[in-house]
């Protein structure tokens, strides 16, 4: 990232699943680490993602259905004021697939209105950059406004308990945190080994605010469970581990890597 800084004007870097998932690590972790700070925040969001959390199944996500998409907007209303914790402005970028509707896609607009929150209609996939330069425009507009500084979620010298309850209650909207009798062995060890001052890099599974993959929307009046702590010092964070999830690398059952090879002439095949 620094290097990208020292080169270009703007560098744009992913830190997806959710701002509750990789950008809150990006903002926490990374950005204090590298001592810079994210000017604007681009938020994706879909008409099927939404419509998704607002009780329409998988199968049924190609239908026009605005009511549904409606419905899901608390969610990503909850990551819009995530960001605006960290004092970060924020853009919505709407990528838009071929089955959604201009109804649908209305909605989403409006409620960004409502909020107060630039968006965009992005037509990437299909047009290139030209289907990205109005998200591209607010983008510069939004970075080159004088904002706050960012303000971190929590502080290195909390407990571990306090920062892992912070983001849970802050970023997820969880009621408490529990911990299994493994997370309280494991957590005993952390302070055994003198980690209590690092950062917190959660666990949790991308498919919803809360630990359960089951609770789409906005989820309330729910318990984050850690079920184990894992170690990373030299990283300078430490791993809870929440839910029954698969972490990375995530990849599908037959990953591109398996029929890909470079022969002795230095030939890589496999890339098409």
């Amino acid at each position: 990232t620094k290097m990208a800084l020292a080169y270009s004007d703007y560098v744009v870097t992913e830190a997806g699943f959710g701002f509750d998932l990789g950008a809150e690590k990006f903002f926490d972790i990374t950005s204090r680490a590298g001592e810079f700070a994210p000017e604007a925040t681009v938020l994706v969001a879909t008409a099927r993602a939404l419509k998704m959390h607002g009780g329409v199944k998988k199968k049924a996500l190609g239908q026009s259905d605005p009511g549904a998409v409606a419905r899901g907007l608390p969610n990503m209303e909850k990551h819009i004021e995530n960001i605006r914790q960290f004092q970060v402005p924020v853009v919505v970028a709407v990528n838009r697939f071929p089955t959604d509707s201009q109804e649908e896609l209305d909605v989403i607009v409006q409620r960004c209105k409502e909020l107060d929150v630039p968006v965009a209609i992005t037509d990437g996939y299909e047009k290139g950059g030209e289907g990205a330069v109005e998200l591209a425009e607010k983008v510069v507009e939004t970075v080159c406004h004088c904002q706050l500084p960012l303000k971190p979620m929590y502080e290195f010298d909390w407990t571990p308990e306090r920062k892992i309850e912070t983001i849970a209650k802050r970023m997820y909207g969880a009621e408490h945190v529990d911990y299994t009798a493994d997370g309280k062995r494991d957590l005993k060890t952390v302070y055994k080994l003198g980690y209590d001052k690092l950062a917190v890099c959660m666990a949790k599974t991308p498919k919803s605010l809360s630990d359960n993959p089951a609770l789409l929307g906005r989820p309330k009046d729910f318990v984050v469970t850690v079920r184990n702590i894992e170690f990373a010092p030299g990283a300078g964070f430490i791993v809870p581990i929440t839910g029954d999830i698969l972490r990375m690398p995530g990849l599908p059952k037959h990953p591109a890597f398996e029929h890909i090879d470079i022969d002795n002439d230095g030939v890589i095949h496999g890339l098409e």
